[in-house]
């Protein structure tokens, strides 16, 4: 049996409009996936469904908002109608603001909040019901390294996203923890450094903060466009059937040192 072959298998990805996101869903098709695309932009999620298509593979874009409760019950919904079921959830919708506690706007913390810990939660909570169904599921939350690492340089505080992304962890281990027995597995990746929406007009701009970070990381680089898409896919596969619970760091080694 390949325990790659995610064909007849429905993959579920939030955040799907760009970057990581967008990514997996590219990568869940290639390997065999029928693939739902959610995200707000509903433009976007088009152009990379068609790009998807174009390849002979099942792909549907669906607008999402990962924080609004009405909104993701109906985007599941509308994927129950097209594909039948759901095997695959990726939890990929996240936003950064950078700020310390004393100057950031509360505005700001509970956005950080809604979508990336709110989001997880609402779409596990219309999920996981069918997936106990079936008895088998798999489920991979983005988090971060931020969840066990932080900076110190001013530019780079982000108090919100480090709390947001340790409670990515901590929900994905209780989750974990009670799913087991219906077939469903919950495991965390933890990017480090990567380029995407939310890093390129940030990060990726600070020369400064670059040549740190590929002085400090035994990589001595940013993650490429792709290299998640292997622990991705790793998780969401029949090859975790007693793996759950794990929190996977894919950052060159950066939390080692």
């Amino acid at each position: 049996m390949n325990l790659f072959d995610f064909t007849g298998k429905v993959a579920v990805v939030t955040g799907a409009s760009s970057g990581l996101g967008a990514d997996a869903a590219r990568a869940y098709a290639e390997y065999g996936a029928d693939v739902a695309l959610l995200a707000r932009r509903k433009e976007k999620l088009d152009a990379i469904v068609e790009e998807i298509k174009a390849t002979g593979k099942n792909a549907i874009a669906v607008q999402c908002d990962v924080s609004d409760e009405e909104s993701v019950k109906n985007a599941v919904q509308q994927v129950l109608d097209h594909y039948g079921k759901i095997d695959i959830l990726l939890n990929n919708a996240g936003v950064a603001f950078a700020g310390s506690v004393e100057d950031m706007t509360v505005e700001q913390w509970d956005m950080a909040m809604d979508v990336n810990v709110k989001g997880i939660f609402l779409m596990s909570k219309y999920v996981v019901p069918h997936m106990k169904e079936q008895n088998y599921g798999r489920i991979v939350n983005i988090a971060s390294v931020n969840a066990v690492i932080a900076d110190k340089a001013d530019t780079l505080v982000r108090h919100a996203y480090n709390a947001s992304k340790s409670g990515v962890v901590g929900l994905t281990i209780g989750m974990a923890a009670s799913l087991a027995k219906h077939g469903i597995t919950v495991n965390a990746l933890g990017p480090g450094l990567f380029e995407s929406e939310m890093t390129a007009d940030t990060l990726f701009k600070e020369e400064r903060f670059l040549q740190m970070y590929n002085s400090l990381c035994p990589a001595s680089r940013p993650g490429r466009k792709g290299e998640l898409n292997g622990p991705i896919l790793f998780l969401s596969s029949d090859a975790v059937t007693y793996t759950t619970g794990q929190f996977i760091r894919v950052d060159g080694g950066m939390t080692l040192v």
